[in-house]
């Protein structure tokens, strides 16, 4: 492959990764659609190559799913993550399988197309909570802690393949197998422990060029000593060395450097499957297409809602969970590029998971982000999967306030302000959507409703028609709008104090009918001019006060 082709395949990535971002789709979809146009032009003259590329892109995916994973969330998520995420697993696979073999697909293929229906984009997930703000929110926490349980069991069934190979599946083979994966993570913890802090830290030093290249390095030869003399896959080696550097204090820095040459080589895996679109003569299977990406768009949210109403999850946030999880995942693709490689399936079943990847990844972009929208269209259809005693009505039942301050988010600006009100005796009842804060508050006695703002019982819950005053820190312009127009919506309106990101921003609230808006940038400017108007520049005067605050930060932390 020479440069001038590479050049070409990236330019067309590029060109169609724009187009998917026009659309609101993730540019993977765009990258698949290069590819596809690519193959059908005859243009890519060396697919070999292209997929070793492409494999590179995986074991660095591999290395930072590693590197970014946190084990110690598990205990705290406990049984909502284990239990949603398990169960989901569980009835997707067993009614994926019942589907594919009703389809003709023979028994190892349709255990191949079961699994691959089961996991959930962790990528085009977390970008869209995130744009959406809604990571904190209670079900962007339980949504997260799923991705996690499915990472955690997609690497083990990659692990299990990657060690079968092609060859002997005997009682005696699992057990070698499973010493020798038992081996290689005990291996892992041992040197993220004991060794490698140790190394990076003196032989680095401060050197953030060197950090980046030891770290790739690392990451590609481990890859190889795992793809290859110990017998697992290069994609497991990734995954391994990454985790062995998830306790760099650097950690985070790594990942941030690494990211931008994954997604180089990513790109490359994402158009090599594109191709497999072409060669798999997709149109063949369109009817398993639609009835497979209709089991994925509407099945899983059904087996979502069904385990979260039974855990006593409002029908709200089990529906937006639910919907965030209705698509696959990278690792499906990765999973199904295995099984070729080892021979189980073709590249119809390949192209067949790509195509349902391509459908479901570009509906479930649509579904996240206007899941509000769609939740009230639902509303009624869904008290099915409720009961009546929810765990979430449990958190925010028995307070009854009149004459109070109801903060909306308490990170960073809520935090500050707390105190003060604790102090002044200011009767005040908070809402929050991420639990640990909850926990946290709750734990000070502090009243605390777990829950979005966006959610109309949660705004109920909070007797915003008796409150004196509401102060949102939270400075995303939608929820402070959908605030302002239920305050409107009261007989009595309490004053209304909200934070902007941007002064346009400011100027629409102010506009909707906000009493204060804060604009961080303007309030540091004319908290400065307050303490030069009472105190001039006297040096002593402002080392006084940064002691102070100094103080303050620490008894906070």
């Amino acid at each position: 492959m020479d440069l001038t082709q590479i050049a070409l395949l990236l330019a067309c990535a590029g060109t169609l990764g724009v187009v998917a971002r026009i659309l609101k789709q993730p540019p993977l979809i765009g990258y698949l659609f290069a590819g596809l146009g690519l193959a059908a032009f005859g243009i890519i003259k060396d697919p070999i190559a292209l997929a070793d590329f492409g494999k590179i892109g995986v074991t660095l995916l591999l290395f930072l799913v590693g590197l970014e994973m946190n084990l110690k969330e598990l205990p705290s998520l406990g049984k909502v993550a284990f239990s949603i995420g398990l169960g989901q697993i569980v009835f997707t696979s067993l009614i994926g399988f019942l589907i594919a073999l009703a389809l003709g697909f023979a028994p190892v293929p349709s255990i191949y197309i079961a699994v691959a229906l089961t996991f959930s984009s962790t990528i085009i997930i977390v970008k869209l909570l995130s744009e959406k703000g809604d990571l904190g929110a209670l079900y962007g926490k339980v949504t997260l802690g799923v991705l996690l349980v499915q990472d955690l069991v997609a690497i083990l069934i990659l692990m299990f393949l990657s060690g079968v190979g092609e060859g002997d599946i005997s009682l005696m083979n699992f057990l070698v197998i499973g010493v020798k994966g038992a081996a290689l993570l005990v291996s892992t913890w041992f040197l993220s422990k004991k060794i490698l802090p140790e190394i990076f830290e003196s032989v680095v030093g401060e050197s953030t060029e060197l950090l980046f290249i030891l770290s790739i390095a690392w990451a590609l030869g481990i890859s190889a000593l795992v793809g290859g003399p110990l017998g697992f896959s290069f994609e497991i080696g990734g995954f391994l060395a990454g985790l062995a550097l998830s306790n760099l204090p650097e950690h985070l820095g790594v990942a941030a450097k690494t990211r931008p040459l994954r997604d180089f080589f990513l790109t490359i895996f994402f158009l090599f499957l594109g191709t497999q679109l072409f060669v798999g003569n997709i149109g063949q299977v369109a009817g398993e297409v639609v009835i497979l990406s209709f089991f994925v768009l509407i099945g899983n949210p059904l087996i979502v809602l069904i385990i979260m109403g039974l855990m006593r999850f409002k029908k709200r946030s089990s529906f937006m969970a639910g919907v965030a999880l209705a698509q696959i995942s990278e690792f499906s693709f990765i999973l199904m590029s295995v099984g070729k490689s080892m021979g189980h399936i073709g590249e119809a079943e390949v192209a067949l998971v790509v195509v349902v990847g391509v459908v479901t990844m570009t509906a479930s972009s649509y579904l996240i982000l206007y899941a509000d929208r769609l939740y009230p269209l639902f509303k009624n259809i869904l008290s099915v999967f409720e009961r009546e005693k929810t765990r979430e009505e449990a958190f925010g039942r028995e307070v009854e306030y009149s004459n109070h301050i109801v903060l909306v988010g308490c990170n960073r600006v809520g935090m500050t302000l707390l105190p003060f009100l604790k102090r002044k005796k200011i009767l005040t009842l908070v809402v929050d959507h991420n639990p640990k804060i909850f926990n946290n508050l709750t734990a000070d006695g502090v009243p605390v409703i777990l829950g979005d703002i966006e959610d109309p019982e949660i705004l109920s819950l909070a007797k915003m028609q008796t409150a004196q005053m509401v102060i949102s820190s939270v400075p995303y312009l939608n929820d402070n709008l959908l605030l302002i127009e239920h305050i409107k919506s009261l007989s009595r309106k309490p004053t209304l104090i909200v934070k902007a990101q941007s002064r346009r921003d400011a100027l629409r609230l102010y506009e909707k009918g906000a009493n204060l808006v804060l604009i961080p940038e303007v309030i540091t400017g004319e908290f400065l001019r307050h303490v030069f108007l009472a105190h001039g520049v006297s040096e002593e005067r402002i080392k006084k006060m940064g002691k102070g605050h100094y103080k303050r930060l620490i008894s906070s932390v």
